[in-house]
């Protein structure tokens, strides 16, 4: 079969690889579908955290059933997605209902090689059901799972100004979360088209221009009428943005971390302090969270594929992808075919 593999950052090759074989406990996807992720992205350009090379990259995935083994429910030929967060089942993460933080995590495609493959032998207690979701929307459940769990870390009351930063695929599918549950969402981003796309294609109501002449604290005052967002939520994955969204909090806020840096992190602790402030992170996401967007999705309250912009076959990855990367593109969410 085919493979697309990472060889070091900026490079890719096609390159020959036997196809999966059936084995106990697993199941084979023929991939149909491949989502790219910022993570993705990160790892063509070699600033991604736990990252080696060579890699086959993709998590966002849907395929349909060819082999299965101990995949009790499912049926030759379903379509379906997959956690492609692989846990170890044991560790104290584990042990209390945390698997997304496992202490031995192996996420597909970072950890171990992915989907930019025709055919992927998975761990049959991933398979998610595809419900009758097309191989599009299977492909993007994944990336909404973040801000699903991001949402839920949060604990977001209706009514609440939520501000996300960021308004990428996983800021959006926060920002869809957070609605969800009651929300007054905020957009923040220096893209002023991608914060014309959360208006015209999301309906959100208050966006931020953090590189306009207005700094972004007087827009959230004014937006909040003084008050300040009581949760905010990063994802951008910049170093300065997250340090600069400290001063965006409200007395008494959240601010949950989804992106992912590589630096540290640089606040005041008087200012974090005096406004009894809650910082945690969110990563990947859970079972629940996967169950949440589908239901979202089968309700009608989400339609991922207002997100997909770009559309290639698998043969055109290694041409195009290096331009998914120049914000002069447009790229809002890349899908590759099979």
């Amino acid at each position: 079969m085919k493979t697309l593999v990472c060889i070091k950052p900026g490079e890719f090759a096609y390159l020959e690889a036997e196809a999966p074989i059936g084995t106990p406990g697993h199941s084979i996807l023929k991939i149909r579908r491949i989502g790219i992720c910022g993570t993705d992205l990160h790892a063509y350009e070699g600033t991604q955290p736990y990252f080696s090379y060579p890699r086959i990259l993709g998590h966002e995935l849907a395929g349909d059933l060819v082999d299965m083994d101990q995949a009790h429910g499912f049926v030759i030929g379903e379509a379906v997605t997959i956690i492609p967060y692989f846990n170890c089942g044991h560790c104290i993460a584990c042990r209390n209902g945390k698997p997304n933080c496992c202490v031995t995590i192996r996420v597909c495609g970072v950890h171990v090689d992915g989907g930019m493959v025709e055919y992927l032998s998975v761990p049959s207690e991933f398979l998610v059901h595809g419900n009758g979701l097309s191989h599009d929307q299977l492909a993007l459940v994944e990336p909404l799972a973040i801000g699903a769990h991001a949402v839920r870390r949060a604990g977001i009351q209706p009514g609440e100004f939520v501000l996300v930063v960021g308004a990428g695929p996983i800021g959006l599918g926060t920002m869809e979360s957070a609605r969800i549950a009651g929300g007054e969402v905020i957009a923040m981003d220096i893209n002023e088209a991608r914060l014309e796309f959360c208006r015209e294609r999301l309906g959100v109501l208050h966006t931020v221009n953090a590189a306009s002449s207005e700094s972004p604290l007087e827009q959230l005052r004014r937006i909040t009428r003084g008050d300040m967002p009581t949760v905010v939520i990063d994802a951008t994955g910049s170093r300065k943005a997250i340090n600069d969204a400290f001063q965006y909090m409200a007395h008494g806020a959240r601010y949950v971390l989804v992106g992912l840096q590589k630096g540290e992190i640089v606040f005041s602790h008087p200012e974090f302090h005096k406004r009894e402030a809650t910082l945690m992170s969110s990563r990947n996401a859970t079972r629940e969270d996967f169950d949440k967007v589908i239901d979202s999705m089968k309700r009608g309250l989400i339609d991922p594929t207002t997100y997909i912009t770009h559309r290639v076959g698998f043969d055109r990855v290694k041409d195009e992808f290096a331009g998914w990367l120049d914000p002069a593109n447009g790229v809002i969410k890349a899908i590759v075919e099979l």
